[in-house]
């Protein structure tokens, strides 16, 4: 819109300009004619072509202060289309960092909980419309207070956001990954047709948390090899809810790491 007023614009100064240049000449043409005229009797058609021409002057000076007017508004048209464009954007940038704060976790950025149960909530749609089964995956890092109490709370969230990205990186563009809090993440695999699909999943998420982890926080070192516990609950046996997966994918995870067998299925 700021683009086509700002080509009106254009056009309607050159118009203005036109405008201009002939008044200024039918003035300049009109002032040497009464000078040539001015030891002469003109004729009555000289004098009725003199006003005739000073008319004309009085009315393009006229149409010209009008275009003026008319170029000074379509401005101010321009420049406040133009500061509205602007806040528009802006408004459109704080909403929608605002929406992205509201649903991800401030950490690591992947989705919080909301956004989390909300994917649920649609796969198990999908997954009910489409007859396929879908698993919640309860992640839990073995043993993390020992990193905050012996490297301090700053070594604790950098070993969450490389966490974080070891998991995002392990994600199919269907799945979605989530932290839950603390040290525990859920992870969504959707899209299945056999439960060996889900524990391979799993084995290929514990062996990827699980690779050595070398980190630098300030002057201190952190070498350490991770350990987890995973959870598994399957639609539709485990559950038909959200609720209901996530509380069995939870309770499996503390069978996971009672055995020490790294997963375990509901």
């Amino acid at each position: 819109m700021s683009n086509n007023l700002a080509q009106v614009l254009g056009q309607s100064e050159h118009i203005g300009a036109l405008i201009r240049e002939s008044a200024e000449e039918l003035i300049r043409a009109n002032s040497a004619l009464i000078h040539e005229l001015a030891d002469r009797d003109p004729t009555p058609g000289v004098n009725i072509a003199i006003e005739l021409n000073q008319a004309a002057t009085r009315k393009l000076q006229d149409a010209s202060e009008r275009l003026a007017a008319v170029n000074e508004a379509l401005q101010g048209q321009v420049r406040d289309r133009i500061m509205i464009d602007h806040q528009l954007a802006a408004a459109m940038e704080q909403t929608q960092g605002s929406l992205n704060a509201a649903l991800h976790d401030n950490l690591t950025g992947l989705p919080n909980r909301v956004l989390f149960l909300d994917r649920l909530e649609q796969g198990i749609a999908q997954a009910t419309r489409h007859r396929w089964i879908l698993a919640v995956m309860f992640v839990d890092l073995d043993k993390f207070k020992s990193i905050n109490d012996a490297y301090g709370h700053q070594a604790g969230d950098a070993v969450l956001q490389a966490v974080a990205l070891r998991l995002q990186n392990s994600t199919r563009i269907t799945d979605t990954v989530s932290r839950h809090g603390g040290d525990e993440f859920l992870y969504l695999v959707t899209r299945l047709h056999e439960d060996r699909d889900i524990a391979m999943i799993a084995a290929k998420i514990r062996e990827a948390i699980q690779a050595p982890l070398e980190l630098r926080i300030r002057d201190v070192d952190l070498s350490r090899c991770l350990e987890v516990s995973i959870g598994i609950s399957v639609f539709p046996k485990d559950g038909a809810s959200a609720a209901a997966l996530i509380t069995r994918a939870d309770e499996a995870m503390y069978a996971a790491k009672e055995s020490k067998s790294g997963f375990a299925f509901a």
